[in-house]
């Protein structure tokens, strides 16, 4: 397969060390290429400087270098790197769109870092990836062994999620999943459980009424369209060993709804997976940890399991012909529906 880019995220967290300990892991049978300052890799790392994707080999880290202008200090993130740290994200994305490598893995940013340095104007990865790729809707999953779980809302306080959580946005959110269980996890009849908002799922409307008034009524249309779907079901009940035997993804209402489970399940091993962009991207669902950066101490498994989930996916979608044809009509139904 062609190379998986990893863009260097922070240099000054353990985005560096956890990219080296994952080449180390895998460099005999899965291809990648680091974009960074080599000078920004651990001691010791053995580095072969490209100008290409061609030619990779496992006895050394290929690097796309980039001259950041300056050391990296451990767990002291320095604002001049950050234009650095933006562009290593926007050349992985050319990788990719080009056809040179099968995906991106990116490494955890700092966010105040990229402000103070570049006035960088996005939330964060997935945003940017959006605006790089020119779509308007990106849905988050997080995944591990055990379970896939999406957030149908993110970054945002429990009072605005009633308001937030729309027909148009849960409809898409369950369109654009489909849609990539199908093309990137070579699913072809995804199980989707959605989880209710309220507890007990609202209890017929004795604890909130979202379920039957925004939930049901997007669920039975995408029925009605031939979607395997349950729910809403209640929350507290859908995350036992048995219960997830029961379907391929669950929808959640919001943030820790999703996420709790799925940190308990697998802190260390848990892959973050943006769908809906016309390119494959992954990364390891944990920060910079600044605080033990350069001790030689973070955990690969993480990064190593994104590498790994690039790589299933990427060949899912070698095997169905391409990325993402049906996302266009899939969204305009959604909105249609909605």
């Amino acid at each position: 397969m062609k190379p998986i880019a990893i863009s260097c995220g922070e240099p000054a967290g353990i985005g560096p060390e956890v990219a080296a300990k994952a080449w180390a892991a895998l460099r005999h049978d899965l291809p990648m290429v680091w974009i960074g300052d080599p000078a920004h890799l651990p001691a010791g790392t053995p580095v072969r400087v490209v100008d290409d994707l061609n030619g990779i080999t496992p006895d050394a880290m290929a690097v796309l270098a980039r001259n950041f202008g300056s050391p990296a200090i451990a767990g002291q993130p320095n604002p001049a790197h950050a234009q650095g740290v933006i562009d290593a994200i926007a050349t992985g994305v050319d990788l990719v769109r080009s056809g040179q490598a099968s995906a991106i893995c990116t490494a955890p940013i700092h966010k105040a870092a990229l402000i103070a340095g570049a006035g960088f104007a996005y939330p964060g990865h997935t945003e940017y990836l959006a605006a790089l790729a020119g779509v308007d809707r990106v849905v988050m999953m997080l995944a591990c062994e055990g379970l896939r779980v999406v957030p149908a809302t993110i970054h945002i306080s429990l009072e605005k999620v009633p308001e937030t959580l729309t027909a148009t946005l849960l409809t898409d959110t369950i369109l654009i999943t489909h849609a990539a269980l199908r093309r990137q996890f070579g699913i072809a009849a995804p199980r989707i459980a959605v989880a209710g908002l309220n507890p007990h799922a609202g209890e017929d409307g004795k604890m909130g009424d979202e379920e039957i008034t925004t939930i049901t009524p997007v669920l039975d249309a995408l029925r009605a369209e031939g979607l395997d779907i349950s729910g809403p079901h209640s929350a507290d009940t859908m995350f036992h060993a048995a219960a997830r035997a029961r379907y391929d993804v669950a929808i959640c209402m919001y943030h820790d709804q999703a996420l709790i489970p799925i940190k308990t399940i697998d802190f260390a091993g848990g892959v973050n997976i943006t769908l809906g962009l016309p390119l494959i991207r992954t990364s390891p669902d944990h920060g910079t940890a600044f605080d033990i950066a350069g001790l030689g101490v973070a955990d690969p498994a993480s990064m190593i399991a994104a590498l790994r989930q690039a790589e299933r996916m990427a060949k899912n979608v070698d095997a169905s012909g391409g990325d993402h044809p049906d996302l266009p009509q899939a969204i305009h139904g959604a909105r249609k529906m909605a």
